[in-house]
């Protein structure tokens, strides 16, 4: 009973619309920013290095390297602080946990970007002859 109960309060606060993007991905997160009286909206954007799962609990890590100095920013998933969350471009990764981004510099700190097929690309390729 008491189970149940807490899932129907936590099913309430949930996000429907959550953009599909995974570790290793780069994103614009649009956050609201409360200053004084007035809400504006601020974008941080930088390679999703962490995704942490759990229902309404679930976050997932930003960072960013800004003026020389790594940034990091923790984002509740189902946050209603954030308008929307822009997927710039898939990275190519094999692990989930990109923490071994914070030790690298320069060119090399940059994650892979993946090739996606489409449609429209796969026509122009010729058949193998068999």
């Amino acid at each position: 009973m008491r189970h149940s109960a807490i899932e129907y309060v936590e099913a309430k606060h949930l996000r429907k619309e959550l953009a599909d993007f995974r570790t290793g991905d780069s994103v614009r997160v649009h956050w609201k920013v409360k200053e004084g009286e007035k809400e504006r909206v601020q974008a941080f954007e930088g390679v999703v290095i962490r995704k942490k799962k759990g229902n309404n609990r679930a976050s997932f890590t930003v960072r960013k390297v800004s003026f020389g100095v790594g940034v990091e920013r923790i984002f509740p998933l189902h946050s209603p602080r954030y308008e929307k969350i822009e997927i710039l471009s898939r990275g190519s990764v094999n692990r989930n946990r990109l923490f071994y981004l914070r030790n690298l510099k320069g060119k090399a700190s940059r994650v892979d970007v993946q090739e996606d097929v489409t449609p429209a690309s796969a026509e122009g390729k010729k058949a193998p002859k068999a």
